[in-house]
């Protein structure tokens, strides 16, 4: 603590008396708000009132205002004795709200160090009767929050039994720091008082176990008289071998281990330096020598990973697992540059094949942040004998933060028998390419071998090639589809959990139909009258948006855009509300979908159906036939949509000379108006970008593709697509009018022409020469680049899109005006409103909107600027995990599809390698490589590469190919081990 040191030239204020906590009472046993002094008066309780008076004490200590003054701070901490212990079996307190078993035969107090790493363990239905003591919870909150909120999910489920006793408010196991006594130690004595006031409390009714690691404590623990035992013997009490598995080995064991690395103790030796710790990796960020950043693993290398850095302006590149240093992905590491003599290497220059990690099947990247990572090539130079990049390259010295977590996968046998007790180790293999190898042991390999597992690591030493980590659970089988189905979701952290009782509860009684009393409300407007329909993919069900246009006297026409009105039925800080904040986004995989909110609003209430009425939330113009605004409103509203048309069906319609009905004249006008905004947004500098979209056709009984194809873009799609931008647009302008510094918004960061290069270079090498001095330019050169072939301006856009990063959300308040274009539409301010449904951005917008308008009041959220920022990495999180698990989820099905239909097609390739390339399957969307050489070959052998002409060919001269050349491919699926069958693509 630095406070004597700063206070010397400071002028002490008087001290200010908070309140950090009311009494706790029986029905609030952990109080966490804070209240002004008052004492909360207990509710009526069974038990008789205990007239002892509630004991106050007072913590004090010093802080910095933001002024630069020092204060006291004395905090009243009050001590109560009718806290319930939440036992049933207690014949002292109210056991209305008893958490516990009936009769436990054994009640379970573990200490903070236990449950930070054991928390695997806590988490199977085997342990249960807990109790979760506050201080440990506090300690557990400030060391990992992640653990912390995985705790309380316990202790909120109704299936398990742990329950919080908040020993720190009772006045018989409050204790005080002693002189001399470190905080650690206060706490572990604190752990010992409770379970001692537990023995006594409970008298004997059950057996009070405290389970720590720590010798000491468990020692003390013995001598005071209380049953203390460590983790692994209690489980091991259990007679559950499996339960052993989950088990978190003490870092100490790691080195220990070296028939896991198959190496004699005589060839044991340092494989990665050590890490630097903290106060000199601080020292050496301040002094220029380290470099911080996230590290990001190429998805198709993993022997390759890149660490943006804002201190160089560049991303650090990463080559091997040595200069990786034990970093994973998404790791916050700090990074050496090496001498730039070192700059040269370019592995990605061939096709990943290191130990017996090939290169995947992929879909085609729908982003640069999905893309394969190229290097830019200086103008002008050429082949391979120069290095093609000098950009940085470094390795890690230090992780700042960890990004462990757990990983799905299948193991690797050792070959070796089991040793003592049945232990046998194993290798384990994760599903993610990006993670290394995880080593660890386990009583149940024979019964794993063909299961798909979930494993967590626990630590990496410098001495082992891989980390260590531990068996968490088993998932199902290898290779059948709801297993892997499970798999993506967890990979990708997508929340699969029922709604909770308490998220229900916040619906409307069903079946809920527009009442009259929404139809007087004054803030809401009756269009009903007007013809609205809607426009969506087949069988959708959650139907956000609709439309309507009607012609008007003087020429032109009214256009709506109606929104689901989601934020009538989900209002700020509510359970329901939370949740769909955490959630951020539905996700869509191939044969299922998992909804942001509960499916009787996504289906039901708030869903825009045909032939119901419904409460909206409206955008609606006056439009010249040229399509220029000429007046924007804005309303909520109540309509009745007499139409649920999917694409195909709205096509039809306007296709078909012969249909002149109302609602097809609506359509063909608002297509008509359509065609002239996108015309004049492309004139602005939007892109025309592709992506390679495909769809399945699904067996409605087993579920199993039964055919696949690229997804097909009707006009019917532009159509809807052009008046939801439209209204974003708007809704943008008006929110940012009225919270310049809160609103939430979507921008498209420009890409560098760094990011372009790869582009650059493939149409340089088929004579196509390419602007992308801006958007503009760059839109320009797309549409100009056509050829005999109808897909080549199709693959050339495909190629663009994958230089683009993402777009993102974030709080207007945290950049400046110039930062929020949206580079990819031209737009100078964009936001997402048209889809609440299924995005909670949209939820946010729309109570925007509504406070814009003075019908709603902003909520208090919005005044916290931190919380905000937090709200949209959230988003930007969820959302691309969503869209990653879809992905994931077509290339499952892509499997599935080709298991037993091998088949030959056109490919085109896309990068040249130097042991092979990589084509695009435009039939199926997907993207993988070709090798030219025996696996394991990088250099190429009889093939040589000319990388400005993006050609590779055989030094003979007896074959070339080059960049997007045609060649036609065989697909097969291959199982070099079982656990991972892939897409192999060969040559014809």
């Amino acid at each position: 603590m630095k406070i004597a040191a700063d206070c010397k030239n400071l002028t002490w204020q008087s001290p200010r008396y908070e309140v950090h906590s009311a009494p706790p009472s029986p029905s609030n046993p952990t109080p966490i708000a804070r209240r002004r002094g008052r004492q909360i008066k207990p509710k009526r309780r069974r038990q008789p009132y205990d007239h002892r008076p509630n004991m106050l004490q007072n913590k004090s200590f010093v802080k910095r205002t933001r002024g630069g003054k020092i204060t006291k701070v004395v905090r009243e901490h009050y001590l109560r004795h009718d806290i319930y212990c939440g036992a049933p079996i207690c014949k002292v307190c109210d056991t209305s709200q008893a958490r516990l078993s009936p009769t436990p035969s054994t009640i379970l107090i573990f200490d903070t160090n236990v449950v930070l790493n054991q928390i695997d363990l806590l988490e199977n239905p085997a342990i249960d009767d807990v109790v979760v003591l506050s201080i440990v919870l506090e300690e557990v909150k400030n060391r990992n929050l992640s653990v912390y909120n995985r705790v309380r999910a316990l202790c909120s489920n109704s299936l398990r039994k742990f329950f919080v006793f908040s020993n720190e408010h009772h006045k018989d196991t409050y204790v005080t720091e002693m002189s001399g006594e470190s905080k650690n130690d206060r706490n572990d004595r604190a752990i010992r008082v409770a379970a001692q006031w537990y023995q006594s409390h409970l008298a004997g009714s059950a057996r009070i176990l405290l389970i720590t690691n720590d010798k000491e404590n468990k020692r003390k623990a013995i001598e005071e008289g209380i049953s203390a035992e460590t983790v692994e013997s209690y489980v091991r009490s259990l007679s559950r071998p499996d339960l052993l598995d989950l088990l978190v080995q003490p870092a100490s064991e790691d080195v220990n281990m070296e028939e896991v690395e198959d190496l004699r103790p005589s060839k044991r030796k340092i494989i990665y330096t050590e890490h630097k710790p903290m106060s000199e990796i601080t020292s050496g960020l301040h002094r220029g020598i380290y470099h911080q950043g996230k590290l990001r693993v190429n998805r198709y290398n993993p022997f390759e990973a890149y660490v943006g850095s804002e201190s160089i302006g560049d991303e650090i590149i990463i080559y091997g697992r040595t200069n990786m240093n034990r970093a994973f992905d998404g790791d916050i590491v700090a990074v050496e540059l090496l001498p730039q003599d070192q700059w040269h290497e370019e592995k990605s220059l061939a096709l990943a094949d290191e130990e017996d990690e090939e290169e995947d099947v992929h879909l085609v990247p729908g982003s640069a942040d999905d893309a394969p990572r190229t290097t830019a090539q200086p103008p002008g130079s050429a082949g391979v004998t120069e290095p093609i990049s000098s950009r940085p390259s470094g390795r890690v010295v230090g992780i700042i933060k960890r990004n462990w977590h757990s990983y799905c996968g299948s193991l690797e046998p050792m070959a070796m028998p089991a040793g003592s007790g049945g232990v046998a180790h194993a290798l384990f293999a994760s599903k993610d390419r990006r993670i290394p190898k995880i080593r660890i042991h386990t009583r149940q390999l024979e019964n794993l071998l063909d299961k798909r597992i979930v494993v967590a690591v626990d630590s990496w030493d410098r001495l082992s090639r891989y980390p260590s980590g531990h068996y968490v659970r088993t998932i199902g089988q290898i290779g059948d589809r709801d297993t892997e189905t499970e798999v993506v979701l967890i990979e990708n952290d997508i929340n699969t959990r029922p709604f909770s009782s308490q998220v229900l509860a916040c619906l409307p009684p069903l079946p809920w139909s527009v009442s009259s009393e929404d139809l007087a409300n004054s803030i809401r407007q009756d269009l009903r009258q007007l013809r609205v329909f809607s426009v969506d993919p087949p069988g959708c069900k959650d139907i956000d948006d609709a439309l309507h246009c009607t012609s008007l006297p003087n020429g032109n026409y009214e256009v709506g855009v109606h929104i689901a009105d989601v934020t009538n039925f989900v209002h700020s800080d509510t359970p329901l509300d939370d949740e769909a904040s955490q959630r951020g986004t539905s996700v869509y995989l191939v044969e299922r979908r998992i909804d942001m909110l509960p499916k009787p609003l996504t289906e039901d209430v708030c869903s825009l159906r045909a032939d119901v009425e419904r409460l909206a939330f409206s955008v609606i113009w006056e439009m010249t036939p040229e399509a220029e605004i000429i007046s924007t409103r804005y309303t909520k509203s109540v309509i009745k949509s007499c139409a649920a048309l999917s694409y195909i069906e709205a096509q039809a319609r306007m296709d078909d000379s012969r249909l002149m009905d109302p609602l097809t004249t609506d359509l063909r006008n608002m297509n008509a108006l359509a065609k002239i905004m996108r015309e004049r947004r492309i004139q602005r500098g939007a892109l025309t970008l592709a992506s390679a979209e495909v769809k399945f056709q699904i067996d409605t009984e087993t579920h199993d593709p039964l055919d696949i194809g690229m997804y097909q873009i009707r006009e019917a799609n532009q159509m809807v697509e052009e008046f939801m931008l439209a209204a974003n647009v708007s809704v943008a302008e008006k929110i940012l009018k009225h919270f310049p510094l809160c609103s939430l918004l979507r921008r498209h960061p420009t890409p560098t022409r760094e990011m372009l290069e790869p582009l650059l270079r493939t149409a340089a090498a088929v004579g196509l020469n390419l602007d992308v001095s801006s958007s503009k330019a760059l839109a320009d050169s797309l549409d100009s680049a056509v050829a005999d072939d109808p897909y080549f301006n199709k693959l050339i856009r495909i190629l663009a899109t994958r230089c683009m990063t993402q777009a993102v959300y974030f709080s207007s308040g945290d950049l400046s005006p110039p930062e929020y274009l949206h580079y990819g539409l031209a737009a100078p301010l964009y936001t997402h409103f048209t889809s609440p449904i299924r995005r909670y951005a949209d939820v946010i917008v729309h109570r925007l909107l509504a406070a814009s308008l003075g019908i709603q009041k902003l909520p208090a959220i919005f005044q916290d600027g931190t919380r905000l920022t937090s709200i949209a990495d959230n988003l930007n999180y969820r959302h691309r995990n969503a869209q990653m698990a879809s992905r994931a989820s077509v290339e499952l099905h892509t499997l599935i599809f080709f298991r037993k239909r091998p088949t030959d097609t056109e490919a085109r390739i896309v990068r040249i390698r130097s042991n092979g390339f990589f084509v695009f399957v435009p039939k199926y969307g997907i993207e993988g490589p070709v090798y030219l050489t025996p696996r394991g070959d990088k250099e190429g052998g009889e093939w040589f590469v000319d990388e400005q002409q993006q050609k590779i060919r055989k030094m003979d001269g007896s074959m070339s190919y080059s960049v997007l050349q045609t060649v036609f491919i065989h697909l097969e699926i291959v199982e070099p081990q079982p656990s991972r069958p892939k897409l192999q693509l060969t040559l014809v």
